[in-house]
């Protein structure tokens, strides 16, 4: 239990911890070296306080701000404290004293983290007498509203601290992956600046302009930002630093040059004004256009970063998934790296290292021996059905589906949009729900969200293209999606994780047990859009919460869960870190029951609702009487008898 979370250094990675740590309910102290940097982190903290609170994201800015505590004193921060992050700049020496003083000063079982992004975790360790204990808690910046933290293991760091963190990590509302060896940069820098070293080369050998790489980087791949837009925006002189760092440490990289330069002449980004773009003032962004740009090769682009995540993958780094995650959600690329590979062709990505390396004569572009031996094997991608991920006739590109069992989990998938549902997510759904409705193995089904949200309702993009009578027939789809998964004959138990809004409120209304986390947030806003609830809202609503549903419809706030909760709108509410546990204990004890009585179950509840007592009476007889003649009802009534647990068949 974290009776007392330290936060060590204010600047802006450093209140936005305490943020997010004070949100999730724990007592925060925040401690830099003089008055004036407090004042301004708690200047900045509660303005992003009022914006969450005028957003319903939060109850009350104040009985957030009351959970930190501002101290100059680092001793008074640090004794007997239980968790600290240290988010001080990036340099050894004063980590090591930070380190040092909360080795002497925390608790004894406390856990030290740092958020360093550069440093090895491993180094920090040695300032510590129990290393097991330390451990790297990387958020992102603003970490208020960035979902991924990476968390890294030192030679030391238990398996038990990556355990804890890793549940810290879901009580604050993050996706978090883990690194499992302590490499420069981790994983997500190790990728981005994979992508950096070939966009700089590109341009430093003449290849291409500074623009062409955008240009191509946001058309082609889809990237929120280009490669050198980014680096303005996040401050070369963050990346510089960082770079410098990671090489120190051993990360072979094609040296740029035009980092160096910038940085040395202060050309900073967005901060000075100036960088690899000009902007009208320092501090203020304006995206640039891109007149006249050309096309780069999208695959000489990301060679580099698929050949870094191969390596990164075989040697047990991190796993697939993890990889993948810290793309989408570290990176907000709308597809991992992996994904990216597949579709290239792991042939082309392998000729176009060997071009780098041809061109460049740095041995940091030698194919991983991963990809060759995909190659070899014939494994090149969606060509030929096999590459990093299978290709058949189950190639999802909205959700993921996996079987743990006797369930089925399905996973919405675009953390990236919040999992927003559009055209294509409601077909596959679709698919995939007649599917497992005829698979005798899964007897209950799980959704869930990937990242932060369940689900932030419908991809408001796909509005501007309707019109009205296109609009009816898309909220006929939805309706018939969610009409679906309440009358299946398997029971569907809904995850939800963050943000339920709209048709992500009405798929999880669709379900049969709904469990939330604790920071979730439930409501229908679409009133604010200028329409009503399209997947049913307006329906279920009012059935699972005769108090205050027409309030929420027509205000479009969203509650928290547990006031979601005390009106019947959820099931349950869970610690975030326990949501995937509690799931799946309850899916597996209605997988143990008779599949055949636990459809008519499910059919007597939902039909009956739909219609009077005499008719929904006469419905439960009626299967009462259709189960005494089944062979599961046979073994339920020996299995009591004998006293030994029914295996039931649904036969």
């Amino acid at each position: 239990m974290i009776r007392k979370f330290t936060v060590i250094g204010a600047g802006t990675m450093g209140h936005g911890i305490a943020e997010v740590a004070a949100i999730s309910g724990l007592e925060v102290w925040l401690n830099d070296v003089t008055e004036d940097i407090l004042k301004n982190a708690k200047e900045k903290i509660s303005w992003s306080l009022s914006k969450l609170e005028e957003k319903g994201q939060i109850k009350s800015k104040d009985e957030v701000l009351s959970r930190i505590h501002l101290t100059t004193d680092q001793e008074e921060a640090l004794k007997d404290t239980d968790f600290m992050v240290e988010a001080v700049i990036e340099d050894i020496n004063i980590k090591s004293k930070v380190f040092s003083k909360a080795d002497a000063l925390s608790s004894d079982n406390a856990i030290l983290a740092s958020n360093t992004s550069s440093i090895p975790i491993s180094e920090i360790a040695k300032y510590v007498k129990k290393g097991e204990r330390v451990v790297g808690m990387h958020f992102f910046n603003p970490p208020v509203i960035m979902p991924l933290v990476e968390i890294i293991k030192g030679e030391k760091t238990s398996e038990e601290t990556v355990k804890e963190v890793y549940n810290l990590a879901k009580r604050l509302g993050k996706d978090p992956v883990v690194v499992n060896k302590d490499v420069p940069g981790f994983l997500v820098n190790r990728i981005l600046f994979r992508v950096n070293e070939v966009a700089c080369w590109l341009v430093e050998s003449g290849k291409a302009s500074i623009e062409d790489v955008d240009y191509t980087s946001i058309t082609d791949l889809g990237f929120p930002m280009g490669i050198f837009l980014l680096q303005d925006y996040t401050g070369l002189d963050v990346g510089y630093l960082v770079g410098k760092a990671m090489e120190e440490r051993g990360f072979k990289t094609y040296e740029c040059k035009m980092f160096e330069e910038k940085f040395k002449s202060k050309e900073l980004g967005v901060k000075s004004g100036k960088g690899f773009y000009t902007y009208p003032a320092p501090g203020k962004f304006v995206r640039p256009e891109f007149k006249g740009a050309k096309k780069v090769n999208a695959i000489l682009l990301l060679s580099s970063a698929i050949n870094e995540a191969s390596y990164l993958l075989r040697e047990g780094i991190s796993s697939k998934e993890d990889i993948e995650k810290g793309c989408k959600l570290g990176l907000g690329w709308p597809k991992g790296i992996f994904e990216y590979a597949d579709s290239f062709g792991i042939d082309e990505v392998i000729n176009a290292l060997e071009e780098l390396k041809n061109e460049t004569k740095l041995e940091n572009f030698t194919p991983d021996p991963l990809l060759i031996s995909m190659r070899n094997e014939g494994r090149l991608g969606k060509k030929t059905g096999n590459g990093f991920y299978e290709y058949g006739k189950r190639n999802f590109t909205t959700i993921k589906y996996e079987i743990d069992g006797k369930i089925g989990i399905i996973t919405l998938n675009r953390p990236e949009k919040l999992n927003a549902i559009n055209e294509d997510m409601v077909k596959e759904l679709n698919e995939l729900l007649d599917e497992i409705e005829e698979d005798d193995k899964i007897r209950v089904i799980i959704i869930q969200g990937s990242g932060r949200a369940f689900s932030a309702g419908a991809d408001t993009s796909e509005f501007l293209k309707m019109t009205p009578i296109k609009a009816m027939i898309a909220s006929r789809r939805l309706q018939e999606l969610y009409n679906k998964i309440q009358f299946l004959t398997k029971p569907v138990i809904s995850l939800i994780n963050g943000y339920a809004i709209g048709g992500g409120l009405e798929l999880a209304m669709s379900t049969d047990i709904r469990i939330a986390s604790s920071n979730a947030q439930l409501g229908q806003p679409e009133i604010n859009l200028g329409i009503i609830p399209g997947g049913g809202g307006t329906q279920r609503l009012p059935k699972l919460s005769k108090r205050k549903s027409l309030q929420l419809i027509l205000t479009g706030e969203n509650i928290s869960a547990k006031e979601a909760e005390e009106l019947g709108i959820v099931d349950e509410v869970v610690d975030p870190s326990e949501l995937e546990n509690e799931g799946k204990k309850i899916a597996n004890k209605i997988a143990e029951k008779s599949p055949l009585a636990v459809a008519l179950a499910k059919y007597a509840v939902n039909l009956g609702n739909q219609t009077n007592i005499w008719t929904g009476e006469a419905l439960e007889s009626s299967f009462f009487g259709i189960l005494f003649s089944t062979k599961d009802f046979e073994e339920g009534i020996k299995a009591f008898i004998e006293r030994r647990k029914p295996q039931f068949k649904g036969e």
